[in-house]
């Protein structure tokens, strides 16, 4: 290991919606704050491992349209974790399809293309990612833009405190955690009063496909339609990640990272947590189905996950 300087990173491609992100803004859904962060958390949470970082430390996010940079400045280890895309140096270095720890120089470029699957991956740095910070959190917020904020050619991303660590170039191996999911599981409601027995039965039987209409605020969902029964006449109430949101026309969206934290529409479910990630994953027209388990049933994938995804990340943590 060794550096202690600083790294400059010069953008000199990058898809939409690529933009710097830490864990969230945890803690302000109260006032009305979204807490963003990464689309894929088990995929960020890897690549700082992959470095030994502090999990919750800013990143670049970058989607399906991928990413190149330079370094201009400095030298620094990098690690990408996230879908499934083409990771490649300049210079050759670099597998197809495979995460991967990778150190830069000065001159050096990395791209990042989309592959065979995934829609989101994740870089992170081995030192300090140098960002604006909005409410004591980098994650940045797609709509508004505060935050980190969203990244494009010709800005420099300065890297404080940046180290070679070397030891620690090569592949990351990737987790069958960490694929995309078809089967989504949810528990029902909390208004799923609102729909009647064969409308909820549709639901939890029918395959859908997400469609184009995919951010960091949710995905609009391809399917058959979900008709609410009666007036939709509920006040606005909290929601979170993973909620499915039914509108007046009986469309379903799943919400996501950049959700609003309150909303007036009936939620016929809400996805688990341990299946957000895999579902952040899938791309627009992969087809889904959902599959209801209790609240107990819930609580224990997310037990069960938490714990796989520790292992993995224990032995990652070592280099």
């Amino acid at each position: 290991m060794m550096g202690g300087g600083r790294a400059t990173l010069e953008i000199l491609q990058a898809g939409p919606h690529t933009s710097v992100q830490d864990a969230g803004r945890a803690g302000l859904a109260r006032f009305g704050v979204p807490a963003s962060g990464p689309m894929d958390r088990t995929a960020f949470a890897i690549a700082h491992a992959a470095l030994g970082n502090a999990p919750g430390d800013p990143a670049i996010e970058v989607a399906a349209g991928g990413l190149t940079l330079e370094c201009r400045e400095g030298a620094v280890t990098v690690a990408v974790a996230g879908g499934g895309f083409h990771v490649s140096r300049d210079d050759g270095a670099g597998d197809a399809h495979r995460w991967r720890v990778t150190s830069l120089r000065a001159g050096m470029r990395l791209a990042i293309r989309p592959g065979v699957w995934g829609s989101w991956t994740y870089v992170t740095v081995a030192g300090r990612l140098a960002a604006p910070r909005w409410l004591g959190s980098a994650a940045t917020h797609a709509p508004s833009g505060l935050g980190g904020g969203a990244l494009s050619a010709g800005q420099r991303v300065q890297v404080e405190d940046a180290e070679l660590r070397a030891e620690r170039d090569g592949p990351i191996p990737c987790p069958a955690f960490a694929r995309p999911r078809c089967a989504i599981r949810v528990v029902l409601g909390p208004q799923e009063r609102f729909f009647s027995p064969a409308t909820v039965n549709t639901f939890l039987s029918a395959p859908f496909a997400l469609t184009d209409a995919y951010d960091r605020m949710g995905v609009r969902l391809r399917g058959p339609a979900l008709r609410v029964r009666g007036p939709i006449d509920m006040p606005s109430e909290a929601i979170v990640r993973g909620s499915v949101q039914v509108s007046g026309d009986g469309a379903a969206t799943i919400l996501l990272a950049d959700h609003p934290t309150t909303g007036g529409y009936p939620r016929i479910a809400t996805v688990i947590g341990d299946d957000l990630d895999g579902l952040a994953q899938l791309r627009s027209h992969d087809i889904i189905t959902f599959h209801p388990v209790t609240p107990e049933e819930a609580i224990e994938a997310a037990r069960a996950g938490h714990r796989a995804r520790e292992r993995y990340r224990a032995g990652l943590s070592r280099a």
